[in-house]
């Protein structure tokens, strides 16, 4: 059998997602950066209109804007704050809460389940606001100004991600997760200084009060309410009780949302669904409609359900908004003049664009240095100091808390100067340490993951040839990538060339712009479960475009597989775990598209013909398991 002829530029001759190397991301995690990142540019475009309209012949029209009282009345009562207030107090705390919701669901059924991925994040983010207010009190230890330490340990996700994403690697997933571990330490500890520093007179009846409501939050979460409704309604009362209480809301909304669960669907409820769905569709009448769209809700948790109806109105209208109302400072007659001089600017200034970076980098290296943990794999320090630079972007974190240390508007217009003058200096600082550190220290896209993140395991993997042969060929394919289809014939002409010296090993990595690619890859498992994968494999690259749910069947229906049990397989979680652990495994290594191969342990750079494989293979001279020395 001949090989086929493949284009060898690589960029040409693979299937790559949406954005190259974040194809290989959970879904969620891929949603989340892109709603952040494109908040960004809405928060700078917020941020220059305030910035225009508080310098222009009507800037009195923006002071009597947010000075504008606002009042809910409920009979004898109500609550009465001007636009700002309502803004600060009202609107960010939405914020807040959906920054807890996010928090919750990393610890329970995200990224940070694995508890090894927090301690050097976790180290580097203590350091990233220890240092930045230390070095904010150095230069102002006493006097008024004192109080303003807290506008340097908040990092603005929304504005570092955009930022990342036009000065960072272009391959950065596992940075990004890094940074954003960072980042959910970093909120935590801001919105508790929020809450217990810059908090008025406190009221103990108020405050009794909010502590009943998250002991009531904690209760639903304990018998199990799936429902929204009853967690909104008692979030609304916390977020009352706590504006009486005198703590600043802020806290409310963080902590109420870390107290809503996120649980991944069970499967008894999918089932449920899925039934009470295929009845609506018989008989579609309003009951049946209404028992449909019950157990399709329950089958998410109430906190990922929250997320997914607050998340981009906050990102796109919550923190605008509050950029607009805080972000515009009058800087004529002098007042520019004055904040240069002003030992407050340039504390906030140096502590967020110095003392961030200074803490993260410190604080990653010593964790790592200590043996405390280790970065994920693509990410070198030189990353984590560009990373921390870009930290020193604080904004919206920032201005909230010069808005609550500070009384006097001199102040407040010297610090919010340095919270702008920071975020842009953050940037270029972010910018030139990516460049350095793809220049000098080799950490450019192509130094990014090259070995294999996890070890070929016989029990689980798919292999051809004994699992002790002395070569490894590791493909990750996707089945609806032509390219794959095209080079499916090389790993025979491989074996007839090897014989029992190679192993040939398959992975998953269905990209979310082929539909049908999971699917796919789901039944080649579900045939697995019945031995007849390679079987399934084969069917499957030869019908590339027919891969419905019915094609699927009909294919199991002529390997001879039960079809029943195929079906059932389908929809079993280990068998989505097996795909899932694949794409996992190819996103910490460096995987970009389809396909790609790893000769033995490290990525294959170059054309994938048959002829070039071999010559690769032949070249690498080692046994499996025995990595090669590696160019970090």
């Amino acid at each position: 059998m001949s090989s086929p002829e493949v284009k060898t530029d690589p960029d040409q001759s693979s299937c790559k997602g949406s954005q190259a190397f974040e194809a290989a991301s959970p879904r969620s995690l891929r949603d989340f950066m892109r709603t952040e990142s494109g908040s960004a540019g809405m928060l700078v475009a917020a941020a220059l209109i305030a910035l225009v309209w508080a310098n222009s012949p009507w800037s009195q029209s923006y002071v009597d804007l947010w000075h504008t009282e606002l009042a809910i009345r409920f009979g004898s009562g109500g609550l009465t704050m001007d636009l700002h207030h309502w803004i600060n107090d009202g609107l960010m705390v939405v914020f807040f809460f959906v920054i807890g919701l996010e928090v919750r669901k990393e610890f329970a059924i995200g990224e940070l389940t694995d508890r090894s991925r927090i301690v050097v994040p976790l180290v580097a983010g203590i350091t990233g606001m220890l240092v930045p207010a230390g070095i904010f009190l150095a230069l102002n230890s006493s006097g008024e100004e004192a109080a303003g330490w807290g506008a340097v340990i908040g990092t603005d996700t929304a504005f570092l991600l955009g930022v990342m994403a036009l000065v960072g690697p272009a391959v950065s997933t596992q940075l990004r997760i890094f940074l954003l571990t960072l980042t959910v330490i970093d909120d935590i500890v801001a919105v508790s200084v929020i809450g217990v520093v810059y908090s008025d007179d406190l009221s103990i009846g108020a405050l009794l009060v909010a502590a009943a409501c998250l002991a009531v939050l904690v209760g639903l979460d304990r018998v199990g309410v799936w429902q929204a409704a009853p967690y909104v309604l008692v979030v609304l009362v916390l977020w009352i009780a706590t504006l009486e209480s005198g703590v600043h809301a802020s806290i409310a909304g963080m902590v109420s949302g870390l107290l809503v669960p996120a649980l991944d669907p069970r499967r008894s409820d999918v089932e449920d669904a899925a039934r009470s769905f295929r009845a609506f569709r018989q008989s579609p009448m309003p009951g049946v409609q209404r028992a449909a769209r019950r157990s399709l809700t329950r089958a998410i948790s109430v906190n990922e359900r929250l997320q997914e109806a607050l998340h981009t109105p906050t990102s796109h209208v919550v923190v605008p908004v509050f950029a607009l109302a805080n972000a515009g400072v009058d800087l004529r007659d002098g007042v520019l003049g004055d904040a240069f001089t002003s030992r407050l600017m340039w504390g906030i200034v140096l502590g967020l664009v110095v003392g961030k970076a200074l803490g993260i980098f410190v604080g990653a290296f010593a964790s790592i240095r200590l043996g405390w943990g280790r970065l994920p794999q693509g990410v070198g320090l030189g990353h984590t100091l560009a990373g921390g630079a870009l930290s020193g972007i604080g904004f919206t974190v920032s201005l909230l808390i010069i808005s609550l240390a500070f009384d006097s508007a001199r102040l407040q217009d010297q610090a919010r100067v340095g919270v702008l003058l920071a975020a842009v200096l953050a940037s270029l600082a972010g910018w030139m340490a990516f460049r350095f550190s793809a220049r000098v220290l080799g950490q450019d896209d192509a130094a990014l993951p090259r070995v294999l993140s996890r070890p070929v395991d016989p029990e689980r993997d798919h292999v051809v040839g004994p699992v002790d042969a002395e070569l490894t060929l590791v493909e990750y394919l996707d089945y609806e990538c032509p390219f794959c289809a095209r080079v499916s014939g090389v790993g025979d002409e491989l074996r007839d060339h090897f014989g029992d010296r190679l192993r040939y090993v398959v992975r998953h990595l269905p990209l979310p712009n082929h539909p049908h690619a999971e699917l796919a890859s789901l039944a080649s498992e579900a045939a697995a479960r019945q031995g007849r994968f390679w079987d399934m494999h084969a069917v499957l690259f030869t019908h590339q475009d027919e891969l419905e749910l019915e094609d699927l069947v009909g294919y199991a229906a002529q390997l001879d597989l039960d079809v029943e049990r195929f079906m059932r397989d389908l929809e079993d979680d280990d068998v989505a775990r097996h795909v899932a652990h694949d794409v996992a495994s190819a996103e910490e290594s460096g995987v970009r598209g389809t396909p790609t191969f790893f000769i033995g342990d490290l990525r294959h750079v170059g054309p994938f013909d048959a002829r070039s494989l071999i010559a690769a293979l032949e070249s690498s001279g080692h046994s499996p398991g025995v990595r090669p020395p590696v160019d970090r």
